[in-house]
């Protein structure tokens, strides 16, 4: 059920109002979905890859890193829709293609200590990334992409479970794999995401710029079972900008370490990851276990 949060515990909240839906640092991409191969773009073709999500929140972490009183717990499940298409055309020397992403939630969010009952589901913003590219040598991949999320879902500036942001995001990306062996079973990967956020409906705060890495270090084994140490962190790199008196403008920060299998059923086109991650070091945040499965399909 929404409710309207109170000033007290909105001043708290900031964080988590400003960055609903909660898996995010403070914009709109969702740490922890890539991992191994993350930087590595496909041949041409046309791929879906469905992120199945779930965050179980532990704590609520302030500007400082210090456990907020009280019990403040929740969950977020997410499903992310991908499409890519990579074409047959170069562009620089890469393959190049598009992409959009068509993320639904459910959250729920249980944070005793500062007063707050909330949840709500349904769809929210959506991705459209114009421009993939991917390149490719002997032992190594690169990636470049740019696209936007748009303003498409609810927001509600009183509800901390609200889905939508209430601002648009461009995201920049970077990355790239290098492969220690020809026969590439011995792989390290690291995959960055620049988000530029525009001004929020209703409050007129502009979310400062935030800047993620995921990596991985993988090896697959003779059987085709890829295994990998995997992890993000992310921050905010600029304060809010026109936040208004008395609230609190602390920088989010969000970090994690985990595990990842994977294996690839070239015959089907068809390949199915799995990933654990522990957040350790968060700040002006919520603090969890992050579960993710995803599946790839290849037409």
């Amino acid at each position: 059920m929404k409710q309207r949060v109170p000033l007290a515990c909105a001043m708290a909240l900031a964080a988590v109002s400003l960055s609903s839906p909660v898996l995010a640092v403070n914009g709109h991409y969702v740490s922890g979905v890539e991992g191994i191969g993350g930087a590595s773009v496909p041949p041409p073709g046309l791929y879906y890859r469905g992120y199945l999500v779930h965050y179980d929140i532990d704590r609520f972490r302030d500007g400082q890193g210090d456990k907020v009183p009280g019990s403040n717990t929740g969950e977020v499940t997410a499903l992310a829709n991908r499409v890519i298409w990579i074409t047959d055309k170069k562009f620089l020397g890469a393959d190049y293609g598009m992409e959009t992403i068509i993320p639904v939630q459910d959250v729920s969010l249980d944070f005793k200590g500062l007063g707050v009952d909330d949840s709500d589901s349904g769809l929210n913003d959506i991705f459209v990334g114009p421009v993939v590219l991917g390149w490719h040598g002997r032992q190594w991949d690169a990636v470049f992409t740019a696209g936007y999320w748009f303003d498409t879902a609810d927001y509600d500036d009183g509800a901390a479970a609200s889905l939508g942001k209430g601002f648009g995001t461009t995201m920049l990306t970077l990355g790239g794999a290098w492969h220690f062996d020809a026969a590439k079973t011995w792989s390290f990967s690291a995959l960055s995401r620049y988000e530029i956020k525009g001004e929020q409906d209703d409050t007129g705060i502009i979310p400062g710029d935030s800047w993620l890495l995921e990596w991985a270090l993988s090896h697959r084994l003779a059987n085709g079972l890829e295994l990998g140490l995997v992890g993000y962190d992310a921050w905010q790199l600029e304060s809010d900008k026109d936040v208004p008196a008395g609230l609190p403008d602390d920088k989010a920060e969000q970090h994690a370490l985990g595990a990842e299998v994977g294996y690839f059923w070239p015959g089907l086109g068809l390949g199915l990851n799995g990933a654990y991650y522990n957040e350790y070091d968060n700040k002006a945040r919520p603090e969890g276990d992050l579960l993710r499965l995803t599946l790839t399909k290849a037409f």
